[in-house]
């Protein structure tokens, strides 16, 4: 029983360390796309270095604290998922996937909201639309959608598994 134990708390615990991975994989590229990514793709042929001062000089800003507070916070929760499922109880590792990939779903309106602002700035500096110009963010996106997707599986198939145990 305690092998048991200690192989599902294992699993766990690998679980919660391929979804801190991945999320700190998420924020360092949402962080790109606000911060280099897309002002390099919104104002081609200028350097970063360049943006900046245009930026600077129209007194416009991408907020890159806001915009790094953003990835620690998912990094932080990711974390705190991942010493939730080491210590104290045993979690399920079913658990601990479906508060990943909650965090992953939750990153996308996030990430919408933190941009939001550097896409303007960059807009009223450069008289250019304000939205993704490089493609990151919809590839952002699209990773949330499908966290979304798995975990409504992941939802219904536990549903499913309930109602087959009763009957």
């Amino acid at each position: 029983m305690n092998d048991m134990r200690e192989r599902r708390q294992s699993g766990a615990v690998i679980a919660g360390l391929v979804g801190l991975i991945v999320i700190v994989g998420y924020a360092a590229v949402g962080i790109l796309q606000i911060l280099v990514w897309n002002p390099l793709a919104a104002v081609p042929g200028a350097t970063l270095e360049q943006i900046y001062a245009q930026l600077d000089l129209a007194n416009e800003s991408l907020a890159t604290s806001w915009v790094v507070t953003w990835g620690v916070i998912g990094v932080v929760l990711a974390g705190a998922v991942l010493l939730v499922s080491a210590v104290g109880r045993t979690r399920p590792v079913s658990f601990v996937v479906a508060a990943d990939l909650l965090l992953l779903v939750l990153a996308a309106p996030a990430h919408l909201f933190v941009a939001f602002g550097p896409g303007m700035s960059l807009a009223d500096t450069f008289m250019i639309s304000g939205g993704d110009h490089a493609p990151w963010g919809v590839a952002l996106y699209l990773v949330s959608a499908l966290a979304l997707t798995a975990l409504v599986i992941r939802v219904v198939l536990a549903k499913y598994d309930r109602r087959a145990l009763v009957h």
